[in-house]
C-alpha cells in the first residue's frame, strides 16, 4: 500500500508519498485532478489522506471515490497535531503534504474512510448552508435599520429586508419538500425535530444510524472528554466536532426538554443533582442524539416502525 497525502488549495493540489521526498504540483480544477488520478490508478493500491478545507477539496473527493480509491478527509486540527507531534513545526503546503502522507501512513487503520454523499443530501446541504446565510444576513439587515436615521434609507433598507425575508421563506418551503421523502417515522419520534432540525441532521450528519452511541457523541462534539492524569481528575468538557449540527441539536433539544416527558425528566433530575442548566442541557443533547441514532438503526434493521409519541 502507498501512503499519499494531498494538500488541497484553492488553485493548486500538492502530492507527496510517504517516503518519498519529492512533491509534485497538480492544478486543483478539471485538467489537473484528472492528471492526478490517472497517475495514481495504474500503481499499487493507495491510501490517500487530506484535509477539509471549506470546499475546495470536494471536487478532488468526488473524483478519487469514483477511481476506487480509499480516502480520508481529516480535521486541520487533527493533522497540525499530528505534525507538531512529529516534530515538524514549520508549515508550507510541501511540508503539509509530507506531513498528511506520514499520517495516512502510520494510522491508516485507524482513520475513517470518506464516504461519499448520496446527491440529494449534498442538495439539501447546499440549501441548509444558504438558509443559515439568509439568517445572518436578515439578522445583520435588521441591526443596520435600528440604526438609520435617514427615512429614505431606513424605507430603502426596509425593502431589502422584506426581500430577504421572502427568499427566506421560499428556501424553508422548499428544504421541507426536499427533506419529507426521508423522513421515517424515526425522525417524527422526538418532539423538537422541526424541519430545519431534520434536514440538517439528514444532509451534515448522514453517519446517524450507522455509528455506535460513543462515536456519534463524539463525531458531534457532545461526549465528555476526560482530562485526568495521576492523581488529578479534571472537570469533563466538550471539544470540537461538527459545530453548525451541535448548534442546531441544541435549539431542538430546548424544545425536547420542555416538551418531551423523558428529556424533560431527564434534565430535571440532572439539575436536581446539581448540575449547571448548561451542563444539563449538554447532556440532553447528547442523550437526544444517542435516542434518535439508536432509533434510525433500529429501524433500518427490522421493519417494526418506530412509534410517534
Amino acid at each position: 500500500m502507498r501512503s499519499v497525502g494531498i494538500d488541497v488549495g484553492k488553485y493548486w493540489l500538492d502530492v507527496a508519498q510517504h517516503g518519498d521526498p519529492r512533491i509534485v504540483r497538480f492544478g486543483n480544477d478539471a485538467a489537473g485532478i484528472s492528471e492526478l488520478i490517472e497517475r495514481l490508478t495504474p500503481r499499487s493500491e493507495h491510501f490517500v489522506v487530506l484535509e477539509a478545507t471549506g470546499g475546495y477539496e470536494k471536487p478532488l473527493l468526488q473524483a478519487l471515490i469514483q477511481a476506487g480509491l480509499a480516502v480520508s478527509r481529516v480535521n486541520p486540527r487533527q493533522s497540525r497535531s499530528f505534525a507538531r507531534a512529529s516534530g515538524q513545526l514549520a508549515k508550507t503546503d510541501a511540508l503539509d503534504a509530507i506531513g498528511l502522507a506520514d499520517m495516512a501512513q502510520c494510522l491508516h487503520l485507524r482513520l475513517p474512510r470518506y464516504v461519499e454523499p448520496q446527491a440529494w443530501q449534498s442538495t439539501l446541504a447546499a440549501y441548509v448552508t444558504r438558509r443559515a446565510q439568509l439568517v445572518l444576513t436578515i439578522h445583520q439587515q435588521q441591526q443596520q435599520i435600528a440604526a438609520l436615521i435617514v427615512p429614505a434609507l431606513k424605507k430603502s433598507a426596509q425593502r431589502t429586508l422584506r426581500a430577504l425575508k421572502r427568499e427566506h421563506d421560499d428556501l424553508e418551503r422548499t428544504i421541507t419538500a426536499l427533506t419529507a421523502p426521508h423522513l421515517t417515522p424515526a425522525w417524527r419520534s422526538i418532539k423538537g425535530l422541526g424541519p430545519v432540525v431534520q434536514a440538517t441532521l439528514l444532509s451534515l450528519l448522514p453517519e446517524l444510524g450507522a455509528l455506535s452511541r460513543q462515536q456519534i457523541a463524539k463525531l458531534v462534539g457532545v461526549a465528555p472528554l476526560n482530562r485526568d492524569s495521576g492523581t488529578l481528575r479534571g472537570q469533563r468538557r466538550i471539544f470540537g466536532g461538527r459545530a453548525r449540527v451541535r448548534s442546531t441539536l441544541y435549539m431542538a433539544t430546548l424544545v425536547a426538554v420542555r416538551w418531551q416527558a423523558e428529556f424533560k425528566a431527564f434534565y430535571q433530575q440532572l439539575r436536581v443533582r446539581g448540575k449547571l442548566a448548561k451542563v444539563a442541557l449538554v447532556a440532553c443533547m447528547r442523550k437526544l442524539l444517542v435516542v434518535l441514532n439508536a432509533r434510525i438503526r433500529d429501524e433500518r434493521r427490522s421493519s417494526v416502525p418506530i412509534h410517534t409519541t
